[in-house]
């Protein structure tokens, strides 16, 4: 984005912000005329920026990727000496980043099915935080920490898929247990399934 002039730069922000805000709280059905809107802008001028709707939601996603500065936080958790360490500050820096994502999340978990366009934002994202599981449970593999059982590619599926959002509302908000309990107990108890 560094090619983009200063002022391309704020009317793509402003309307991400837009998108952001009224995806977490009307959910996916929320048209582009709607997010051009909410900024002043016209749909065809939303069209200049973002060509397709997905184009937009994948933006979205990644735009909060780089607000959280997520993938440096990943890297800081991965640096850890200690494997134990290791593995519960790159939980940690997830289930902190869960909070922040949920109300988009849910929505395009919803839609995926249904909706090519949230599919392919959602994978996107997706694809990349498996791939952090999996350079983590390497790293787990290489310093002698993972447990038996596990090889490198099941371990980090199975934390991927255990600490994924839908698990995470099912016991932060379904079952009332609020973000810091479940974060905690997940990273307790995926710490004894994956660590040697």
């Amino acid at each position: 984005m560094s090619n983009i002039n200063p002022r391309t730069a704020r009317s793509r922000a402003a309307l991400l912000d837009a998108a952001w805000k009224l995806i977490g709280e009307r959910g996916l059905n929320v048209g582009m005329a709607e997010i051009a809107r909410a900024v002043g802008m016209t749909r065809q001028s939303v069209h200049l920026h973002f060509k397709t709707r997905a184009g937009l939601l994948v933006a979205l996603v990644r735009r909060t990727d780089e607000r959280e500065q997520i993938h440096a936080r990943f890297a800081r958790a991965l640096e850890c000496v200690d494997a134990a360490e290791r593995l519960d500050a790159f939980l940690g820096v997830w289930f902190e980043f869960v909070t922040v994502i949920h109300p988009v999340a849910i929505q395009l978990i919803a839609a995926r099915h249904g909706d090519p366009e949230a599919a392919e934002a959602w994978g996107d994202r997706m694809n990349e935080l498996r791939d952090g599981f999996r350079r983590l449970t390497r790293s787990l593999r290489r310093d002698g920490a993972l447990a038996s059982q596990w090889t490198a590619p099941q371990a980090a599926d199975y934390l991927w898929a255990t600490a994924s959002v839908g698990n995470w509302e099912l016991l932060a908000i379904d079952c009332d247990w609020g973000a810091a309990r479940t974060a905690k107990v997940l990273r307790r108890t995926l710490a004894i399934a994956v660590l040697a």
